[in-house]
């Protein structure tokens, strides 16, 4: 994470994030222009908002990337007929980590979606606690804002559980990641619950890989395999290709192979959730 927000009055935006800079830069001329045309100055707007001075300079300079209540304020106040509350949707997308926009992208269009993780739940199967209680253990430390934003990110994420027509999901963890009490007792539970509920989902299948497998195909690490409707694919695995995205055939074969093999290798989908059962009924 390079995001270096400092309050709880939005977040600046990442360096090299364009797409994010340009949304932005847009809204703090607008705000501006606006501003200016009403004949405030910007402590009397800060004011009438309820920010401080230094919030409106940021947003009106394009290096903060406001919240939606300051949107709505900020039309209310300079009487700007829904100008800002128009772009609420553009800065929300834009208020993500561009790494989480650009996955989220990726799953919002695949029609088929395969993951392996081992240490943690797959981010989509995570509940907001959970991911919140696993963020805030980064190491170097991220400030509250830090970790807000990317828990948020990764909560959006969670549409594709939503869409129609629905994509297959496939997902496999680790044993330990059942019962290692990340965020404590209560946390475990609840995420232990959160599998339980998106397993019944038609199209969601969650599979637990046993410890006491004496073989395993993804001691490489984590992987990850998603189609699209146009019959293309990408791919990664921490242990190959430098842990990049592929979408060579060759390539994405390999990675097919070992996701194939992991799945044939853990616990069906009925037994994992078996499993998971027992294994809630101990924490």
């Amino acid at each position: 994470m390079t995001e270096a927000a400092t309050d709880g009055d939005g977040w600046e935006i990442e360096p090299g994030d364009e797409q994010g800079a340009a949304v932005i830069a847009l809204v703090g001329r607008l705000l501006r222009a606006r501003r200016e045309a009403v004949g405030m100055r910007v402590p009397e707007l800060a004011a009438a908002m309820g920010y401080g001075e230094g919030i409106v300079y940021k947003v009106e300079s394009g290096t903060r990337i406001p919240r939606p209540e300051f949107l709505d304020k900020a039309d209310e106040v300079l009487a700007a007929a829904g100008l800002f509350r128009e772009m609420k949707a553009d800065v929300a997308e834009v208020r993500y980590p561009k790494k989480v926009r650009d996955i989220a992208q990726m799953e919002a269009k695949a029609v088929e979606l395969t993951a392996y993780w081992t240490h943690m739940p797959p981010g989509l199967l995570q509940t907001r606690e959970y991911a919140e209680a696993l963020i805030s253990m980064w190491r170097p430390a991220l400030t509250p804002d830090q970790i807000e934003r990317a828990v948020a990110g990764r909560m959006a994420r969670k549409s594709i559980f939503e869409r129609h027509p629905a994509p297959d999901l496939s997902f496999v963890q680790e044993e330990v990641t059942l019962r290692r009490p990340i965020g404590g007792r209560m946390v475990l539970r609840r995420q232990l619950e959160h599998l339980l509920e998106l397993g019944q989902l038609p199209t969601v299948d969650i599979q637990v890989m046993p410890t006491d497998r004496e073989s395993h195909a993804g001691m490489d690490g984590d992987m990850q395999v998603l189609k699209f409707r146009d019959g293309t694919a990408i791919g990664r695995c921490d242990g190959l290709y430098a842990g990049r995205p592929v979408s060579d055939p060759k390539q994405l074969r390999i990675i097919e192979l070992r996701c194939g093999i992991i799945r044939a290798q853990a616990l069906s989908p009925g037994e994992s959730l078996a499993f998971i059962e027992q294994v809630l009924g101990e924490v």
